[in-house]
């Protein structure tokens, strides 16, 4: 579902939308390297990352635009956005504000490893999701559309 928006930028036709007109997005943390979450973008939710110089999501299970940090404050500045060699997947490479971009209160949403055949916690919760979104809804089996 591309922007039917007549004045859309020509860069956005270089890019490889699925059949939904999405694109997988990564957020990296642009001074560390570490990976923080990864999302979807439509045209319009990655034109309005560009202009507003902050992360701009499209919410699947919402069906609309989701600006991360919304909810929780911690949004994520853009530093760098790349296009990969096959043009169909986006690295935003951000400053994380709050030091979290997990919905589950972590830094990052890839907090398990698997040893021995199981998934382990191996980061911990840095704050907890009920204080961040007044809700118990965003547990770990839970999206992190906010």
């Amino acid at each position: 579902m591309q922007d039917s928006n007549a004045t859309a930028p020509d860069w956005l036709n270089d890019i490889r939308w699925d059949a939904d007109g999405l694109v997988p997005a990564i957020a990296q943390d642009a001074d560390t390297g570490d990976v923080l979450m990864m999302a979807w973008m439509n045209a319009e939710s990655l034109r309005l990352t560009v202009e507003e110089g902050h992360a701009i999501y499209w919410s699947r299970s919402r069906r609309k635009l989701w600006r991360k940090g919304e909810t929780s404050g911690h949004q994520q500045v853009i530093r760098e956005i790349r296009l990969d060699c096959d043009e169909d997947v986006i690295l935003l490479k951000v400053e994380q504000k709050g030091g979290m971009a997990c919905h589950t209160g972590r830094r990052s949403c890839w907090y398990r490893k698997l040893e021995d055949g199981q998934w382990k916690t191996v980061d911990p919760v840095l704050k907890n999701p009920d204080d961040i979104y007044g809700t118990s809804q965003n547990k770990t089996g839970g999206t992190h559309d906010e």
